[in-house]
């Protein structure tokens, strides 16, 4: 890769780490399933003015909309809201490789390598440390709707998979569309419609600065320019970069929100990193299934 784009590949993977802080903070001003809900809105209007929709059908885009964000981001933002730390959040997130190979095998007939059972024994791992020393500040409520977020961005790695080769940005901003209406309806019924007049009466530079940069910098910068990396270089050589999502999402909170690095989580982030590396680095199609965010 030129330098050029190893340094764009490095700011977007950085953007997505540093994402987690951002939603944190968004947090403790929005409720998470509106926050969700908005984030999509804005991602969608007015991008697909400008951005013709995939080819492919609608019916895939729809359920890409639904799993890829509706799901995966109204669990996520839940389960920041009721007890994983942003740290901890962009590590468990990372699991959703090894649930989308086990969906694999059961439902499209493909083969585990050894190299990814390896891998996926060690993300175990990893995962039940974090089960095993949850705290205060980590809840097992918290915690099991981020494995729900990371098992509804398997099934939409599937779906992707069904998708094809597309306009990356394009399925963003048309997957997008697909997500406020389900994520509104459910606030509406979950958070309540007093919430509306609430983040419309209270809300601060600090909750506008989150939604502004889930949006933007996050979602329609950095999928354009992760779209731009993926159709000049192969994926296998783009994708590694995304191991280091998780390693910027714990150091950015533990930086910006204080959160403290102790030893078991450093250990449970090297067992579920190596579990990457070693799925990724031996099984390079399993990258084309890779996508990273938050």
């Amino acid at each position: 890769m030129k330098r050029r784009d190893i340094l764009l590949a490095l700011v977007v993977v950085s953007v997505w780490g540093f994402n987690f802080v951002v939603i944190k903070i968004g947090l403790q001003e929005l409720p998470p399933i509106l926050f969700a809900a908005l984030r999509f809105a804005l991602a969608a209007f007015p991008a697909i003015l400008f951005l013709k929709r995939p080819r492919t059908s609608m019916k895939l885009v729809v359920l890409f909309g639904l799993f890829m964000f509706a799901l995966q981001f109204g669990l996520l933002f839940a389960g920041m809201h009721l007890g994983i730390p942003a740290g901890l959040a962009s590590l468990v997130l990372q699991v959703h490789v090894f649930i989308t190979i086990a969906l694999a095998v059961a439902f499209l007939g493909e083969t585990a390598s050894p190299a990814q059972i390896a891998g996926a024994t060690l993300a175990t791992a990893g995962l039940g440390l974090v089960a095993f020393n949850l705290t205060g500040s980590t809840t097992l409520t918290g915690l099991g709707l981020v494995v729900l977020a990371a098992c509804s961005w398997a099934i939409a790695n599937l779906v992707t998979k069904r998708i094809g080769t597309v306009d990356l940005l394009s399925l963003v901003a048309w997957g997008s569309l697909v997500a406020p209406l389900p994520l509104l309806l459910l606030s509406a019924f979950v958070e309540g419609l007093d919430v509306y007049r609430q983040v419309y009466e209270t809300v601060s530079w600090r909750g506008l600065f989150a939604l502004f940069y889930i949006v933007y910098p996050t979602t329609l910068l950095g999928f354009s320019v992760w779209s731009g990396l993926l159709a000049r270089y192969p994926a296998a050589t783009v994708a590694p970069f995304t191991l280091l999502v998780p390693i910027v999402g714990m150091l950015s909170a533990a930086l910006v929100l204080g959160e403290p690095l102790e030893p078991w989580k450093l250990g449970a982030a090297a067992l579920v990193v190596s579990g990457l590396c070693v799925n990724l680095f031996s099984w390079p199609s399993s990258a084309r299934l890779r996508r990273s965010g938050g």
